[in-house]
C-alpha cells in the first residue's frame, strides 16, 4: 500500500503465507500432485500390512503387473498416474495406471478394519477394494467428508495432516459421471519418517 512502512509490508507478507504444519514423529507418504502437495500420516502401528504394501509400492520395493507387458515390474508404482474416480463432496480415487478402476495389479493386502479407525472424518487415506474380502490391493482413496456408511468395509491406513485443501479440489472439479473431465495427475507419493524408527516389538530388551 502507497506510504505504508516497509518493515510493516514485510510482516504483512510474512502473515499471509501459510505456515507449514508441524509433524509428529511417524512414517508420512507426501502426494505431490499438479493440484498441489497432500501429506498423510500412516497407521504403521494399526494397519502394518497395508502400510507395508503401500510404502513398496511408492517406493518401487514390490513388484505389481505392468499394464502393457503384463510383466510384473518393480519401479514406483505411483508416479505419473491420476486421480482416475471422484465421488463429490466425498473421496477422490487413485492408483490406477490404467486410469480406469479395473487394473488388476497382481497384489493383493490383507483387510486390516478395526474399530477404532472410522470414516468420522474428512482425509481418511483407505485401501480401495472390489467389494469382497481380502482384496485390495494397490488402489487407495482419501475421504473429502465424513462417510460412516463404508465403516469397516475399507481399511483406514492414513490420515491426511495437510493439504485437505487440495483434497477438496480434486473432489469439487468437473465430473461425468465418477470421472473426472481433466483428472488431475498423481506426480509421485515419497516416503519419509520425523523422528526415530518405532521399536521392534518381537526384539528383546537387554
Amino acid at each position: 500500500m502507497k506510504g505504508m512502512c516497509p518493515l510493516i509490508l514485510f510482516a504483512t507478507a510474512l502473515l499471509a503465507q501459510k505456515a507449514p504444519v508441524p509433524l509428529k514423529p511417524g512414517l508420512y507418504a507426501t502426494f505431490n500432485t499438479s493440484k498441489g502437495v497432500i501429506i498423510a500420516v500412516l497407521y504403521e502401528k494399526y494397519t502394518p500390512a497395508s502400510v507395508k504394501n503401500f510404502v513398496e509400492l511408492a517406493q518401487g520395493t514390490k513388484a505389481w503387473r505392468d499394464p502393457r507387458t503384463g510383466a510384473m515390474v518393480k519401479r514406483p508404482m505411483y508416479n505419473n498416474i491420476t486421480f482416475h474416480r471422484v465421488l463429490r463432496g466425498q473421496m477422490i480415487q487413485s492408483g490406477d495406471p490404467t486410469g480406469t478402476s479395473a487394473h488388476n495389479c497382481g497384489v493383493t493386502v490383507p483387510d486390516e478394519t478395526r474399530l477404532g479407525l472410522q470414516f468420522d472424518r474428512s482425509g481418511r487415506l483407505a485401501v480401495a477394494n472390489s467389494g469382497t474380502p481380502n482384496s485390495g490391493g494397490c488402489q487407495f482413496f482419501i475421504t473429502d467428508d465424513l462417510v460412516r456408511s463404508w465403516n469397516q468395509q475399507y481399511t483406514i491406513f492414513g490420515q491426511v495432516v495437510s493439504g485437505m485443501e487440495v483434497v477438496d479440489a480434486i473432489s469439487h472439479a468437473p465430473l461425468h459421471g465418477d470421472k473426472p473431465v481433466d483428472p488431475v495427475k498423481l506426480i509421485s507419493v515419497t516416503i519419509s519418517r520425523v523422528g526415530p524408527q518405532p521399536a521392534d516389538k518381537g526384539k528383546r530388551e537387554k
